[in-house]
């Protein structure tokens, strides 16, 4: 898990955002597979199955205002559960499961806040640096910066997203680089010597 390609995980994880986005399960499930096997290094079965509940938790998530956040949390735990076992992670699933839907929900809270009012990120920020610090077992302030970085890049895609979300547009190339950056900032903190 530690073991990250930048370049790589930002482009999987653009591709599913907009896939997620423009509710293209078809075309997110794909997306999916590729994330999570670059992202968690799992066997070829756990990766699908773990591919799966992250559809299925995203598919929970995603109606607005009416989601089903108790659902995602229960089938992000499960998917947590496949990581632990993979990799004999001392992690308690609940706890991984209950840090990502936290940060979806720092998201949703930015993403739908009334035209013209002020957007702080520093919640989100804070939810993904919990998250990283969490599963990676890293100082919060050494992820800090990819998490900061990350949530610089929904903010691009936010963007994307009131603008139609056209495959054309520029914004998804400033949301890719910002992802990039981010799992590169991401590699450098859970990567250094202190983890080692």
């Amino acid at each position: 898990m530690r073991t990250l390609a930048p370049h790589r995980r930002g482009r999987f994880e653009c591709d599913a955002w907009v896939s997620y986005y423009r509710r293209e399960w078809s075309r997110f499930f794909p997306a999916s597979v590729r994330l999570v096997r670059e992202g968690f290094g799992m066997t070829q079965v756990r990766t699908l199955s773990g591919a799966y509940l992250v559809l299925r938790a995203n598919q929970q998530w995603a109606p607005y205002p009416d989601n089903d956040r108790a659902g995602a949390e229960a089938t992000m735990r499960k998917f947590y559960e496949l990581v632990r076992r993979e990799h004999g992670l001392q992690l308690d699933a609940g706890e991984a499961a209950r840090l990502e839907v936290g940060w979806w929900h720092e998201h949703r809270v930015l993403q739908h806040l009334p035209e013209g009012a002020e957007r702080d990120p520093a919640p989100l920020v804070d939810a993904l640096t919990a998250l990283y610090a969490y599963v990676y077992d890293a100082p919060a302030d050494e992820v800090r910066p990819a998490a900061a970085l990350r949530a610089e890049a929904m903010e691009h895609s936010d963007r994307w997203v009131a603008d139609g979300c056209d495959l054309g547009s520029p914004r998804l190339v400033d949301e890719l680089v910002c992802l990039v950056r981010s799992y590169g900032a991401l590699r450098a903190a859970v990567q250094s010597p202190a983890q080692e």
